[in-house]
């Protein structure tokens, strides 16, 4: 039976959150070396498709409350993203789509989906933004996902103005709160990407 961690949490003689802290940072740091060092070609897609076959949980026990603008905090967003995009891609490739017919910066090449971007497209980024964790540099991997957000959180704000128009307030709130959700995981992304290109991401 999986039980969620917030279950753990009001539980006394839990870990000393410094500690657990350190040991989110400590396995982030180990898992990236780990697999970037490996001769094992098989190893990085085990890892990409990790949650497929073991959901979030191991990993949000991890990672989950670590900043979002550290090694471990960015590997567990990416994660969530994966996973998010994997849930809904359909939904998420609308919001990729509509964010790139109205934005006028370079994030959608920057992000890397193949146009027009339907919900197999969306997909495969995805698990190529993924895989820029292990493999290539990590940095370009956390633009391309800053990319990604800053790009679907354009298209929800967009869809938010048109449910508006239709007076669909429940639709419009629920659009509006997702595009700032993604507009914040841009700014932490391209933070994280910062903070590796200076060596200093941990």
């Amino acid at each position: 039976m999986r039980v969620p961690a917030t279950a753990f949490e009001g539980i006394e003689g839990g870990l000393d959150p410094a500690v657990e802290l350190r040991i989110a940072h400590d396995s982030a740091r180990a898992l990236v070396h780990r697999v970037r060092e490996s001769d094992d070609p098989d190893l990085v897609e085990r890892m990409v498709a990790y949650t497929d076959e073991h959901g979030l949980d191991t990993l949000a026990e991890l990672w989950a409350r670590a900043s979002a603008r550290s090694l471990p905090g960015a590997l567990w967003r990416l994660s969530l993203l994966r996973a998010l995009i994997r849930q809904d891609p359909l939904g998420t490739s609308l919001l990729f789509q509509r964010g790139s017919e109205v934005l006028a910066t370079a994030d959608v090449v920057v992000a890397g989906a193949e146009s027009p971007t339907g919900p197999e497209e969306i997909r495969v980024l995805a698990d190529q933004v993924l895989h820029g964790a292990y493999v290539g540099d990590f940095a370009i991997a956390l633009e391309r996902a800053a990319s990604f957000c800053r790009t679907a959180s354009a298209g929800a704000a967009d869809l938010a103005d048109d449910a508006d128009a239709a007076v669909d307030d429940v639709r419009a709130v629920e659009l509006t709160s997702r595009a700032s959700r993604l507009a914040t995981s841009a700014e932490d992304f391209a933070a994280c990407a910062r903070l590796e290109r200076r060596g200093s991401l941990d």
